[in-house]
């Protein structure tokens, strides 16, 4: 029971970090390259779909984290799957606290009512982007630890 929880843990939260991971070396900095600021039509598409997609993805992972920590609790990497189950917590609040409240916004956004800042603001989300994806890598490093 315990390795099969281990085993979907790693997974999911390996596949969150690559999508997430993806996003942050590749698909804006591409989009953002587009001409007559085509990249702004890719990531207000962007904000509303993984908007709806990944609190589910997010929760889950917590969710699975601190099943298996408790599940492994007084055993071998029990401490590095706890801390893991922290970090993702961590993710999660950073993502309600800074990400979210622009993401919502650019999830609105048009043509015709972009603000005039709308860079900077998308330049903000990928800085807290760059440090959430940091902290989601390290849980995931310690998950897999953990796991071998």
């Amino acid at each position: 029971m315990q390795n099969a929880l281990a085993v979907v843990t790693v997974v999911v939260v390996g596949l969150l970090v690559g999508v997430e991971f993806a996003v942050a070396a590749f698909v804006n900095p591409i989009v953002d390259g587009l001409p007559h600021n085509g990249g702004l039509a890719a990531r207000t598409a962007g904000a509303r779909l993984l908007g709806r997609v990944m609190p589910f993805w997010y929760i889950g992972s917590v969710v699975l984290g601190v099943v298996w920590s408790a599940v492994a609790w007084g055993g071998a990497g029990a401490g590095l799957v706890a801390t893991a189950a922290g970090l993702l917590v961590l993710s999660v609040v950073m993502s309600v606290a800074l990400l979210v409240p622009i993401n919502s916004r650019v999830a609105r956004w048009t043509t015709e009512s972009v603000p005039a800042d709308w860079r900077q603001q998308l330049g903000r989300w990928d800085r807290f982007h760059y440090v959430r994806v940091a902290v989601i890598v390290t849980a995931f490093v310690l998950l897999v630890v953990a796991l071998v």
